[in-house]
């Protein structure tokens, strides 16, 4: 049992890709305003021994405000950006002028002799740390036009208030500088999530292409299995119809042949439903490494046996790399997928036959598990695998991996 306190640690190592690349730079956007924070609490206890009290409580609560006011913005104009919510128009408004008074507040300190000449960087304290949220929140455009308007009164405020003139162009330098990199850290920040789910939803979108062309494929074999055999059954029914109409014994001999191919029709299709029909096993690990590799998924293949395997055998094994490549592509944020195939070792325990196992990474937190449950997909292949004395384990593995391991025996080793 892990430490409670730890928890937070397992299940975000145990996440997705996806949502450990939010998590992380949600966590260094809002980073920006714990730095200004801290800002606050330095510039209100680092004042000289002999400043007001009331000019420590209006630091304090104008500091406050702004961060408050920041926190709300950089989390909503993160929503708008990624398509989630509104515009926040509200919150971009309260903070413009929340960092107009705030900077007023900062030069009317440095003109009033209140703060020393020599910290007049504070007045360009909060005209940075707005230019990130406008310029996530707004077009690059809008965004920089709105956030120059702090900069510049900063600036100007400064100067008029009496900025020695060997700080005029530190100060500037620092306001101008300072916001676009404010800017373009918000803005890249947002941008990278942007892309990580428009990936997303391109691996989810070919996960539901390859079950639709798995679908397809089954609906034609389907079609090949029972298209021709219908098409003869409706001819002779035709034929035979009429053959009665006249009287002829050779109805009968019709209906046989009816009665004949409606039963191996039946038959052949309960061969394909239940995945009886032969399958290629090198054909289906060729075809796993293309899918998986086109997918973005390294895939590595070790065949130390297969060729030598009867062809039920061969069938079977077929049919999990067909549905294990499917529940990696669908179930995983894989990076990387290894299929191993050697024969069993009588000396393990495992019997005679052949052992397939596909092992993959970026498993989310809960869907090992799941993946070992009543899917119609696992059990499918179970009744598979038991017809030839085989068995079949779906199980989470260490390090955020899901590892599928089918075996068959063989007749001639029984």
């Amino acid at each position: 049992m892990r430490a409670g306190g730890w928890d937070w640690l397992h299940r975000y190592r145990r996440s997705s890709q996806r949502a450990r690349v939010h998590q992380y730079t949600r966590t260094v956007l809002y980073s920006f305003v714990l730095v200004e924070a801290a800002l606050v609490v330095l510039w209100a206890v680092a004042l000289p021994a002999g400043t007001p009290l009331w000019v420590r409580a209006v630091i304090a609560a104008t500091g406050t405000g702004h961060v408050a006011l920041m926190l709300l913005l950089s989390r909503e104009g993160l929503r708008h950006y990624l398509g989630r919510g509104p515009r926040p128009d509200r919150l971009l408004a309260a903070g413009f002028v929340m960092t107009l008074l705030g900077t007023g507040m900062a030069v009317a300190m440095l003109a009033g002799g209140l703060v020393p000449r020599d910290a007049s960087v504070v007045a360009a304290w909060m005209p940075l740390f707005f230019a990130g949220p406008a310029l996530l929140a707004l077009p690059v455009g809008q965004g920089s036009a709105l956030a120059a308007v702090p900069v510049a009164a900063a600036w100007a405020g400064a100067v008029a208030a009496g900025l020695p003139a060997d700080g005029h162009l530190v100060l500037l330098l620092t306001l101008v500088l300072g916001g676009a990199a404010f800017g373009l850290s918000y803005r890249c920040s947002g941008w990278t999530l942007k892309v990580v789910d428009e990936l997303d939803a391109a691996r989810e979108t070919q996960a539901r292409l390859a079950v639709a062309e798995e679908r397809l494929r089954f609906g034609r074999d389907l079609h090949d299995v029972l298209g021709r055999n219908l098409s003869v059954i409706a001819l002779k029914s035709e034929l035979a119809v009429q053959l009665a109409q006249r009287g002829s014994d050779a109805a009968l001999t019709q209906m046989t042949e009816v009665q004949r191919i409606a039963r191996e029709s039946q038959r052949e299709m309960r061969e394909v439903v239940r995945g009886y029909r032969a399958a290629d096993l090198t054909a289906e690990l060729a075809g796993a490494r293309g899918v998986l590799e086109a997918a973005g998924i390294e895939c590595r293949i070790e065949n130390l046996g297969g060729h030598a395997l009867p062809a039920q055998a061969q069938s079977a094994l077929a049919w999990v790399v067909r549905e294990g490549t499917t529940n990696v592509l669908r179930h995983a944020e894989a990076g990387r997928c290894v299929i191993r195939l050697r024969p069993a070792g009588p000396d393990a325990g495992e019997g005679a036959g052949a052992v397939l196992t596909m092992e993959n990474d970026g498993v989310p937190d809960g869907c090992g598990a799941a993946g070992d449950g009543g899917g119609a997909g696992l059990a499918g292949l179970r009744e598979r695998l038991a017809a030839l004395g085989g068995s079949l384990t779906a199980v989470p593995a260490a390090g955020g991996r899901f590892r599928l391991t089918a075996q068959v025996r063989t007749e001639e080793n029984g």
